[in-house]
């Protein structure tokens, strides 16, 4: 799909199998998705801008690449996007950290935004926003909004698992955020889950019904 990204590396593939079980413990699930972030953040990243500064090392004094620019931004939509935070700054651990409040109201699946806070000058910073699941989309565009109406201008998206009919509702609306998924799963069902999808990853992470 255009726009989407899919991160399927053997080792997010195998991890995200162990996920999708049933039988897999909270604590289990907790960690295998901050290790699927890990790796997720690596393709996410990989186009960084650098610069040379000056350094000196044990035996000279040189010139080594840095990332360049104000320090990117992590917004996680809460509460499930708090596992894929956690792992990514595990790598990145001096990014900057925005928390937008949504969650979708099961009965017409629309998001309702209760919080929001975020770094200074969003304009002038990359931000990648993460939530596990891509479903109806809802929520993810809800966040965007909110973020490009405080001037964020160079966002990436970054999940789990991808429902089809998400990703082109995403992509319609924000067609200047590319998608980053490790899965594109088959369709949503009538309650607005993914299959074969893993269930509520926020129920799943906390132990939450």
């Amino acid at each position: 799909m255009r726009g989407v990204t899919v991160v399927d590396h053997p080792l997010i593939q195998h991890k995200l199998t162990i996920m999708r079980d049933k039988d897999t413990s909270i604590a289990s699930f907790r960690r295998l998705l901050r290790e699927i972030a890990h790796l997720m953040c690596y393709e996410v990243t990989r186009d960084l801008e650098l610069e040379l500064i000056p350094i000196d090392t044990p035996m000279a004094h040189i010139e080594a690449p840095a990332i360049k620019g104000k320090k990117l931004v992590f917004a996680s939509i809460l509460r499930a996007g708090n596992g894929l935070l956690d792992g990514m700054l595990d790598l990145v651990p001096a990014a900057r950290v925005a928390h937008i409040g949504i969650y979708r109201d099961h009965e017409t699946l629309e998001p309702v935004e209760y919080y929001f806070k975020a770094p200074s000058e969003l304009e002038n910073r990359l931000i990648i926003v993460v939530d596990p699941m891509l479903a109806t989309a809802n929520s993810s565009i809800a966040a965007v909004d909110q973020l490009k109406k405080r001037g964020a201008n160079n966002l990436r998206f970054l999940c789990l698992l991808a429902a089809p009919e998400g990703i082109e509702k995403f992509t319609k609306a924000h067609p200047d955020v590319p998608v980053f998924t490790a899965a594109i799963d088959s369709h949503l069902n009538e309650k607005g889950y993914i299959i074969p999808g893993l269930g509520d990853a926020g129920d799943r992470m906390y132990g939450t019904k």
